[in-house]
């Protein structure tokens, strides 16, 4: 247990499982109070406010699809009426459906789209106009590999993450003079459901520098960095959690 983000509530978005489970556990560990949210797997998200309230934390959970602009009004509503403001915004949730660009289907372009970048503009509208008002805030996308270098078998993956990027820079830009920081992160390779399939040929060390796959804790370990003051000159960056595999 640390104090990095003590007095401190934070959403973060698709909070269930993976990534976005092991960034709510850790800023629980460094005092924060959690909003999990979650699409479909309400029992997951349960579990995952029982281990944030072991902790010593408070945790609510709110299920909302965050692409969905009356979803998310209702996921703050509820975060407001837990705790009166709310500091940081971890903009998580996504999807993945691969595909050689010749066989992907519209379907799969554009619900890739709609759940990775349109959730991002309706979480952070909100998150902002909430911050503007408290004077302070972080914001806190994760992004992706795919969307700094590209990946074969992945133009909607990487077009949604390579679009948070862009708009993680502009956001920033315009957020600065409210005392509000907006800040990315690219994971490569991380040991998640998602990765159940990966081949060994995958950490090849032309592949990956580090030659081993990434584990959640260490792209949550980022985030609190950036939410925290140990961040507080750091606004519009993008900050590279891939083993080396952007080189």
């Amino acid at each position: 247990m640390s104090d990095l983000l003590v007095g401190k509530t934070a959403i973060v978005t698709g909070s269930s499982r993976g990534i976005g489970r092991a960034i709510a556990l850790e800023f629980a560990r460094q005092g924060a109070d959690l909003v999990v949210n979650y699409a479909q797997r309400r029992d997951d998200a349960e579990h995952v406010a029982a281990e944030i309230e072991a902790l010593g934390r408070r945790a609510v959970v709110v299920q909302a699809s965050v692409e969905q602009g009356a979803d998310v009004e209702r996921l703050f509503a509820r975060a407001r009426e837990a705790y009166g403001r709310i500091d940081i915004l971890v903009n998580n949730a996504g999807i993945v459906r691969d595909g050689l660009l010749a066989m992907m289907s519209e379907d799969a372009w554009r619900s890739v789209l709609k759940t990775n970048l349109d959730s991002v503009y309706h979480c952070s509208r909100a998150a902002v106009r909430l911050m503007i008002r408290q004077g302070h805030g972080q914001i806190v996308n994760v992004a992706s590999l795919s969307g700094v270098s590209g990946r074969r078998g992945q133009c909607n993956y990487a077009a949604s993450k390579g679009a948070m990027i862009a708009f993680t820079k502009s956001l920033a830009q315009e957020c600065g003079q409210f005392n509000i920081r907006v800040n990315a992160i690219a994971p490569g390779l991380i040991l998640t459901e998602l990765l159940d399939d990966v081949s060994e040929a995958m950490l090849d060390d032309k592949v990956i520098p580090l030659q081993r796959l990434g584990h959640p804790e260490e792209v949550a370990s980022v985030a609190v960095f950036l939410a925290s003051d140990m961040g507080s000159y750091m606004t519009g960056a993008v900050v590279n959690v891939n083993g080396g595999m952007y080189m």
